[in-house]
């Protein structure tokens, strides 16, 4: 929940990656070249002190571990999510492997057009506020959990509002229909 008042709440500001703590964990532990070498992750580059070779890692590298770690992260955080509405663990374990593999390709289809979602930010943290907000409210209800309908409908309906908000007010960026 207070994930999602944060995100609601950001103005937006660009960050700079390279005040991230986990890159900066990286580059402390092991050498890493200021310079993309194509598609290589690691490089064997002259020392300019002792003119011995060693193995450096890329920014490339460091780009694919930092993209892993927030797939852990997301399949991680995203357990007690599912156990909201199942505790089935074959369900639990195969939605985030699908969920993790489904985003990565959702990433590449949307990279297009991600400008015209310009709202899509507030919908998603006023969906966490709702998904953290029902841990809270099953026991105050005097239920065990909130029915699934009642969840994937309110998901729904919010995601929803967010897209077609979003394209209803990015309507003159997208010109006029062909």
């Amino acid at each position: 929940m207070l994930t999602g008042v944060k995100m609601f709440l950001a103005r937006g500001e660009e960050t700079d990656i390279a005040d991230n703590a986990l890159l900066k964990w990286f580059r402390r532990r092991m050498r890493v070249t200021n310079d993309l070498h194509g598609h290589a992750f690691f490089v064997r580059t002259q020392s300019r002190r002792s003119g011995e070779v060693k193995l450096h890692a890329t920014p490339l590298f460091l780009a694919l571990v930092t993209i892993e770690i927030a797939d852990v992260i997301f399949a991680v955080d995203s357990v007690p999510a599912v156990f909201a509405i199942t505790t089935d663990a074959y369900v639990v374990y195969t939605s985030n492997i699908f969920a993790i593999l489904g985003l990565r390709a959702l990433y590449f289809a949307l990279a297009a057009v991600i400008h015209r979602f310009a709202y899509l930010k507030q919908a998603l943290a006023v969906l966490l506020v709702f998904i953290g907000g029902k841990v809270f409210a099953a026991p105050l209800l005097g239920i065990e959990k909130v029915p699934p309908a009642v969840s994937l409908s309110v998901t729904a309906a919010i995601l929803a509002t967010g897209v077609v908000w979003s394209l209803w007010r990015t309507r003159a960026e997208a010109g006029p229909p062909r």
